[in-house]
């Protein structure tokens, strides 16, 4: 399942769908900006953003998300009883993305870079300005503050994740997400999904 054509997402795309001979879901948006090689075209199951389907006994939603890519999208996955949603490289908040994160068992949502690190980072501020744009990544104090006004009573799990490996650190995000969990008295539990480093595995 695609999000957005962006490399970050897609790397790999091409062998994995080859090697696995499994069923590509992306946007109809998205389809046209991903190549695949002359010897093989994976199956690709196409959706309209917004539009929701079932993939075998899970129930998919997919939402819109505001990202600089062709037809970005998060996404909700439903089965026996339990929500899991999915929501990195998106610029800000909306309403439409907090209604959709709503109810969640277990979410994994973007903390992308610290804004003082960002500011005084290697990047070209061409590249910050990107970033730090409604299209572009969110920062670790806007995820804090859905964290304290927004994230659902129900959520048992929070995964932060997306961190940039030059703007950010996984120490940060650990503290800030605390100090905004304990301000709210949640005993939610909080994962920092590290640059480069598999998570622990969820069972529900």
């Amino acid at each position: 399942m695609i999000t957005h054509e962006h490399s970050d997402h897609i790397a790999g795309l091409q062998v994995i769908a080859k090697k696995l001979r499994i069923p590509v879901y992306l946007s109809r948006l998205t389809a046209p900006s991903i190549s695949w090689p002359e010897d093989y075209t994976p199956p690709l199951e196409l959706f309209a953003a917004g539009s929701a389907f079932t993939i075998g006994d899970i129930d998919v939603t997919s939402f819109t998300i505001p990202h600089d890519a062709q037809d970005p999208v998060g996404f909700s996955f439903r089965a026996q009883g339990i929500k899991i949603s999915i929501a990195t490289d998106l610029g800000y908040m909306p309403d439409s993305v907090r209604f959709h994160l709503r109810d969640s068992d277990v979410l994994l949502l973007e903390s992308n870079h610290d804004l003082e690190m960002l500011k005084v980072g290697p990047y070209p501020w061409a590249i910050k300005q990107r970033i730090m744009g409604r299209n572009g990544h969110l920062s670790n104090d806007v995820a804090c503050t859905f964290i304290r006004d927004d994230l659902d009573t129900r959520t048992s799990t929070l995964i932060l994740g997306h961190l940039s490996a030059q703007n950010n650190h996984p120490e940060i995000v650990r503290l800030m997400a605390a100090q905004a969990l304990d301000g709210r008295g949640l005993f939610t539990k909080l994962v920092i999904a590290e640059p480069s480093r598999p998570t622990e595995t969820f069972v529900y």
